[in-house]
C-alpha cells in the first residue's frame, strides 16, 4: 500500500461477464507472452508466484506461475485472494465522490469545515488544505507510512493501530510543501477522506465502502477485514516480506494486522474482482459523469516517465500507445500492477512479495511492468 521512489501501484481493471477460460485457451500469442513473463518473474527475479487475469471485450483468461509457498511447491491458485494494498484508495474515493455527487461534500472545501480541529501541526493549516487535494497526493501532508517502524516489520505485523495513532505520525512532522504546489505520495490523505466519510454519513468506513462499492459493483470476493482479522479468506498464496531491514530476513507475512492501511490501504480482493470494479467504474457505474469526469483530471506523478494522478486513479501510458487507468496495491507480503485501456483490454498481475524482497528493487520493479506492458501491447 506505501509506495516507494521508482515503484508504483497501479491496479486492475477488467471486463465483468467475461467468459473465464485456461492459459490454454487463450488468444495463442497473448496467453504464451504473458505466461512467459510471468515464468520470467518467477525464474529471474525470484517472486514465488506471480498471478495474471487478462482480458478483452471476448473473453478473460487466468494464468499462474511458480508456487505458493517457498518452502515446498504448491500450486498457486487461479485467480486468488490478495491484499490489495492502496487498491483501496480508489474504493474510498469513489465513496467520497459519491457523497460529493450527493451534495454532502466540496471537493474544493478544506478539510477543517469536515473534520474541525482535527489536523493541526507544524505548517500545517488545515483551511488551506482541500478534499481534493487529500485525494489527489497534493496536499504536503507527511506520510504516516514512513513513521510506523515498517523497517522492522516483525515488529509491526501483528500489532493493531487505531486511526488515531496514525494520524498522529503524521502530524508530528512538518509538512512536505503548501498545499497544491508539489505531487507526493501520502496515505494521510486517505486516512482522512476515510475520517471524512465517517464524520460525513454517521457510519463506520467498512459498511461504507461495503455498500457503496464493492456490493453496487457487485463484487463476490472483495472485503474489508474485520477488526482483529489477520487472515485472508478464500484460495490464496503465502505473501513474503523483509522482516527486518537490518538483517535482511524474509518471514512469511500472509497473516497481517492490516489496521495500519486503513481507507489507504486494507481491503482484500482477487484480480478478478478488481476487474470488475474498474470495468464498472470506467464506465461511470459508480458515478454520475461529472464525478468520474473530476476524478479523471490528472496531474503528472513522478513515479514512472508519464505517469498521471486524478482522485484515486493513475494513468501510466503504454509503449503500443495510448494509456491504461488503475490504481495498484503495494502491502507486504503482495503488489498487484495493471490496468484497463479505453477499448476494453485488461491486465492484472499480482506478485507474492514487493520488488527488493528477494532481488534488486528497481530490477524487480522494472520486470513487473514490462511484463504489465508486454500483455497489453503484444
Amino acid at each position: 500500500m506505501t509506495v516507494r521512489k521508482g515503484v508504483v501501484v497501479l491496479t486492475v481493471a477488467g471486463l465483468m461477464g467475461a467468459a473465464w477460460t485456461t492459459a490454454a485457451d487463450a488468444a495463442p500469442a497473448k496467453g504464451a507472452d504473458l505466461q512467459k513473463g510471468l515464468d520470467s518473474l518467477v525464474r529471474q527475479e525470484k517472486f514465488p508466484a506471480a498471478l495474471a487475469y487478462v482480458a478483452d471485450r471476448r473473453r478473460a483468461s487466468s494464468l499462474v506461475a511458480g508456487s505458493s509457498r517457498i518452502d515446498r511447491q504448491v500450486p498457486v491458485p487461479r485467480d486468488g485472494t490478495v491484499r490489495a494494498g492502496s487498491n483501496t484508495k480508489t474504493f474510498t474515493a469513489v465513496a467520497v465522490l459519491q457523497l460529493v455527487a450527493e451534495g454532502k461534500v466540496d471537493l474544493d472545501a478544506p478539510i477543517e469545515k469536515y473534520l474541525p480541529g482535527i489536523v493541526r501541526g507544524e505548517g500545517i493549516d488545515a483551511t488551506k488544505i482541500t478534499v481534493r487535494q487529500l485525494l489527489q497526493h497534493t496536499s504536503g501532508l507527511p506520510n504516516y507510512t514512513e513513521y510506523l517502524g515498517l523497517e522492522n516489520f516483525e515488529q509491526v505485523q501483528h500489532r493493531y493501530v487505531p486511526n488515531h495513532e496514525l494520524l498522529a505520525a503524521a502530524l508530528s512532522h512538518p509538512a512536505k510543501f503548501a498545499p497544491g504546489t508539489k505531487w507526493e505520495y501520502s496515505n494521510t490523505g486517505y486516512l482522512l477522506a476515510g475520517m471524512l466519510i465517517e464524520k460525513v454519513t454517521g457510519r463506520p468506513i467498512q459498511e461504507q465502502i461495503t455498500e457503496r462499492v464493492i456490493k453496487k459493483a457487485g463484487l463476490k470476493h472483495t472485503y474489508w477485514p474485520q477488526v482483529g482479522d489477520q487472515t485472508i479468506q478464500g484460495r490464496h498464496p503465502q505473501g513474503y516480506a523483509i522482516g527486518n531491514a537490518a538483517t535482511g530476513k524474509v518471514i512469511d507475512v500472509t497473516e497481517l494486522d492490516p489496521s495500519w492501511g486503513g481507507a489507504a490501504g486494507q481491503l482484500i480482493s482477487t484480480p478478478s474482482d478488481l476487474g470488475k470494479f474498474f470495468k464498472v467504474l470506467l464506465e461511470g457505474r459508480l458515478l454520475p459523469a461529472a464525478q468520474l469526469a473530476e476524478m479523471r483530471k490528472t496531474v503528472d506523478a513522478p513515479l514512472f516517465p508519464g505517469t498521471k494522478y486524478g482522485l484515486g486513479l493513475m494513468s501510466n501510458p503504454l509503449s503500443c500507445g495510448g494509456v491504461y487507468w488503475g490504481h495498484g496495491g503495494d502491502i507486504h507480503g503482495f503488489e498487484t500492477r495493471g490496468g484497463a485501456t479505453e477499448d476494453g483490454r485488461t491486465v492484472a498481475l499480482a506478485v507474492t512479495a514487493m520488488p527488493g524482497t528477494f532481488g534488486d528493487g528497481d530490477k524487480d520493479a522494472k520486470a513487473v511492468m514490462a511484463t504489465v506492458d508486454t500483455a497489453f501491447c503484444k
